[in-house]
C-alpha cells in the first residue's frame, strides 16, 4: 500500500530499505524521501518502520546463536 503519496513510497519499499540497512525512521526518510513533503504520512511511515524493526529484532533473538556485530 502507498504510505507517502507525495513521493510514491509504499510500505514494501520502507521494509526493503530497512532490510538493506536503514535502522531508523530518519534513515528511511533520508533514503526514500518519505515524509519530506506535506508530512501527513509520517505517523504511518514510523509505524511501518517500528513494526519491521521489531520483527527483525524478534527474529534475531530467536536464533540459537545470535549474530554479533563488531566494529572494524
Amino acid at each position: 500500500m502507498y504510505v507517502c503519496l507525495c513521493t510514491g513510497v509504499t510500505d514494501g519499499q520502507i521494509r526493503d530499505a530497512i532490510y538493506e540497512g536503514c535502522c531508523s525512521y530518519k534513515d528511511v526518510r533520508n533514503t526514500l524521501g518519505v515524509g519530506t513533503q506535506c508530512g501527513k504520512c509520517a505517523c504511518l511511515a514510523k509505524e511501518v518502520v517500528r513494526e519491521t524493526l521489531t520483527k527483525l529484532q524478534t527474529a534475531q533473538a530467536a536464533l540459537p546463536y545470535p549474530v554479533e556485530f563488531t566494529a572494524a
